[in-house]
């Protein structure tokens, strides 16, 4: 009975100091230290709610592995006047059940909650308000806007710094977004493994050589946001930025009727501009020349 009057009054404080904490936090810290926000896509309280969900529970574990740990330092400990060792033990089966199948349920559960977030954010909703095709390539990105036949081309890394050695900002590539329309991206590279990265949307694609990936969401909030390579690819690769600008959606049918307007922007740059010319699909190596067998030689 004292017993449980002791554990009530243990838990009290405990549970008093959790709440404030969680009281005090900012919506930083409510998100995992996270960038963005919740309500940037409509994937990134998905990844938001799996970060922050395997941190509690990891928590959870460690809290338990450290009292179990001072618990046995401090009633195990050798006491004045004891000598030898303590009494030795071969096994202890609840124990090592314990430790077996604990362990097991969590790696089970975070694969089971990863895979089913991940399967749906890369589900493929269907019927596209807009399709963007994205080229990396070092050290920039080529965008298409499919649906209106047009395009802008990046220029290379070292072309947008500053004599000082800075980033000029203005002259990284811009991608263009409608807020609140699905979205479809189409993502390849044109020379060596890049890495499509927006930052706040919480989520990144590879860039294969000679492969399509695919990317599915609805942006909804503007804003500016930052992107950049996430794989590295060679001596430029942390200059290899761009913007993303979500805006409204008629703000976004101006942008696009702008560079349908000029004849730099007109028309799509396709794969003809890779600089690997044995892609697959893009035709067979030619033959080697064969040796001389001029038996004179």
């Amino acid at each position: 009975m004292r017993s449980n009057r002791l554990r009530r009054w243990a838990v009290l404080p405990i549970a008093v100091g959790v709440a404030g904490i969680l009281a005090g936090c900012t919506q930083q810290q409510l998100q995992g230290w996270l960038p963005g926000s919740p309500d940037t896509t409509n994937q990134t309280s998905t990844t938001i709610g799996l970060w922050v969900t395997s941190w509690i529970v990891l928590l959870a574990v460690g809290v338990v592995t450290w009292s179990l740990i001072i618990w046995a330092a401090v009633v195990y400990r050798r006491r004045k006047g004891q000598t030898g060792l303590p009494v030795q033990l071969r096994y202890n089966l609840p124990v090592e059940i314990f430790y077996t199948i604990v362990p097991l349920i969590l790696v089970v559960g975070f694969f089971a909650f990863t895979a089913r977030d991940q399967a749906s954010i890369e589900a493929d909703p269907g019927n596209p308000d807009v399709k963007i095709e994205v080229f990396g390539k070092r050290w920039s990105w080529d965008f298409n806007y499919l649906d209106s036949n047009v395009h802008t081309a990046g220029i290379q890394a070292q072309d947008r710094l500053n004599d000082d050695g800075s980033i000029d900002e203005s002259k990284l590539p811009v991608l263009y977004l409608p807020v609140g329309e699905k979205v479809q991206i189409d993502i390849e590279s044109r020379d060596v493994i890049h890495s499509f990265w927006i930052i706040d949307f919480l989520y990144k694609k590879d860039m294969i050589p000679g492969k399509t990936n695919h990317w599915y969401f609805t942006p909804t909030k503007e804003g500016t946001y930052k992107g950049k390579c996430a794989e590295l690819c060679g001596q430029y690769h942390s200059l290899m930025l761009f913007t993303v600008k979500v805006v409204s959606p008629d703000e976004y049918a101006a942008y696009v009727a702008s560079l349908a307007a000029s004849p730099d922007t007109q028309g799509l740059l396709g794969s003809d501009y890779n600089t690997l010319s044995n892609d697959p699909g893009t035709g067979p190596a030619p033959e080697p020349e064969s040796a001389s067998t001029d038996s004179g030689e």
